[in-house]
């Protein structure tokens, strides 16, 4: 290997992405199917493989993808509890394994007609998770979900913001307010119904966001992240991505037409993006957690 002066190896990971798992459940003539998209990545003492060509620490992604697929066997449960199975695996079975990052999607199906064994799937938010671990401390679990789009017929407006010589945007106490939410909150603890909380979390969300006037897309992701923090003492922090997708009224008059907010265009670009934390005051924010999460979500 070339000798570089004044160069070392900075942090680093490794793994297999993106392998897709799918376990049908057949204990009955009922059968139960999970179907997620895993992400195995270590962390630990690998230098010499990148500066020597040593290969003795590398655990292989094709031995990390097996796991995956062997670890399935047993059902999966919840996504956060699988990829806690999987660091618990890596660390202790390796010894030179001391962290990792490992990621799940989880996607949904329900029953067709309540069948016994056909399913479609269902298109509404996609669930996600994250399991992070350095240098043998505790496991940080962050649950998530992404593509949840929701939509408001009225109940929203936006005044009130500062103007210039550029702003052509009129104000409105009545408008549209559509968006696709992805939030991604982190537990204080892993001693967590993972399943029941994450059930929870999305109904909040979705209740907050119809049940009060909007006075800008900040305000409804702010009250929707605080009703959160508030019902589960074990978060402690929620983080939100959530573009505006804006919704303008067509200028019928050329037609001799009124149009009262009901023929609206619905542009899908440029859009505002609303980005933001919501936390509890005082708690422990482990900002590490968070690494290798682009844009908050």
């Amino acid at each position: 290997m070339t000798e570089y002066n004044g160069i070392v190896l900075g942090p680093n990971q490794y793994g297999k992405a993106e392998v897709r798992v799918v376990k049908v459940t057949r204990d009955t003539d009922r059968h139960e199917i999970e179907d997620l998209n895993v992400t195995s990545q270590l962390r630990g003492d690998f230098t010499v493989a990148h500066t020597e060509g040593d290969n003795s620490p590398v655990v292989p992604t094709d031995t990390q993808k097996n796991t995956v697929y062997a670890f399935a066997k047993d059902g999966v449960g919840s996504p956060e509890a699988f990829l806690l199975r999987l660091h618990k695996h890596f660390t202790s079975e390796f010894e030179w394994v001391t962290g990792g990052r490992w990621e799940a999607e989880q996607y949904t199906w329900s029953r067709i007609n309540d069948h016994d064994h056909a399913f479609v799937r269902t298109n509404t938010a996609t669930r996600t998770a994250v399991v992070v671990a350095d240098d043998g401390g505790a496991p940080r679990v962050i649950s998530g979900l992404k593509e949840l789009t929701v939509l408001k017929t009225t109940a929203s407006g936006f005044v009130g913001y500062p103007k210039d010589k550029y702003t052509t945007l009129p104000e409105t106490t009545d408008r549209i307010l559509a968006t696709d939410v992805s939030a991604r909150w982190r537990y204080n603890t892993t001693d967590v119904d993972f399943n029941a909380v994450y059930a929870s979390v999305e109904a909040i969300l979705l209740e907050k966001f119809a049940e009060k006037y909007s006075y800008a897309l900040q305000t409804t992701l702010f009250e929707m992240g605080a009703a959160v923090i508030a019902a589960h003492p074990e978060i402690d922090e929620i983080r939100f991505s959530m573009p505006n997708k804006h919704h303008f009224v067509v200028d019928l008059s050329p037609f001799g037409l009124e149009n009262p907010n009901e023929v609206f265009y619905a542009a899908d670009r440029p859009y505002g993006k609303i980005e933001a934390a919501v936390q509890r005051e005082g708690a422990d924010l482990d900002d590490s957690a968070w690494a290798g999460i682009a844009g908050f979500c």
